[in-house]
């Protein structure tokens, strides 16, 4: 079952959520001193926020969208496709608690490198994996991670890096889905935000499948 039939499902609580966007932006901490960012894009974006925020160093990850030429997209229009844009997550680190090395390998090892369609249930360009870098450093990194990956997996990894673009917040009401409390009506009925985004995560076999590629290997199936 894919991300957007949940969604479907309580669009009327989209434009209350979309008010509160300056609210939150306004909210959100400054970088710590020397903070760097790392942009991928891991399929939903609901989930590589959530692992991502757990890493110890990690300062705080936004969902978002990029790799596309639409200025100011939507999720209704990166879902739909067309744009160009991924589903992408930017996560700012502090370099001297966590490398980019240790989350370029984590990040492969938390989706299916493999897949060049999307990622688990959620079929489509704009759910595909990707890594965006800025200068050769970052991307001798990426490539090498890459490599580690495909020779860690012994199949042919296509996450593409690509240069990076103008990255785009997504709505207001995908920042830290996963672990909102509001009430919501699901196909299943009445859900808090967390537990719906707990029930489209298993249903949509993302933890099952990167145990099943990574094994032990796998940081954060579960979460």
């Amino acid at each position: 079952m894919s991300r957007t039939a949940y969604l479907d499902a309580f669009k009327p609580a989209i434009l209350f959520a979309l008010i509160t966007l300056a609210m939150m932006l306004r909210a959100l901490p400054a970088p710590a001193a020397g903070a760097e960012t790392l942009t991928v894009a891991g399929g939903c974006f609901w989930c590589v926020e959530s692992d991502f925020e757990s890493v110890p160093g990690v300062i705080g990850a936004v969902s978002g969208y990029t790799g596309g030429k639409s200025a100011n997209p939507t999720y209704d229009q990166v879902s739909k496709g067309g744009t160009g844009h991924y589903e992408a997550v930017q996560i700012t680190f502090d370099p001297a608690r966590v490398s980019r090395e240790t989350l370029l390998n984590m990040f492969f090892r938390s989706v299916d490198p493999t897949d060049a369609g999307g990622q688990f249930c959620d079929r489509g360009d704009s759910y595909r994996t990707a890594i965006f870098v800025s200068n050769t450093g970052e991307k001798a990194l990426a490539e090498q991670a890459k490599k580690e990956a495909q020779r860690a997996l012994g199949q042919n990894v296509v996450t593409p890096i690509l240069k990076a673009g103008t990255f785009y917040p997504a709505e207001a009401y995908h920042q830290d889905y996963y672990k909102g409390n509001k009430l919501i009506l699901t196909r299943f009925g009445p859900k808090r935000q967390q537990n719906a985004y707990k029930a489209y995560r298993k249903a949509c076999g993302r933890d099952a499948r990167v145990k099943q590629l990574w094994g032990s290997d796998a940081p954060f199936a579960g979460s």
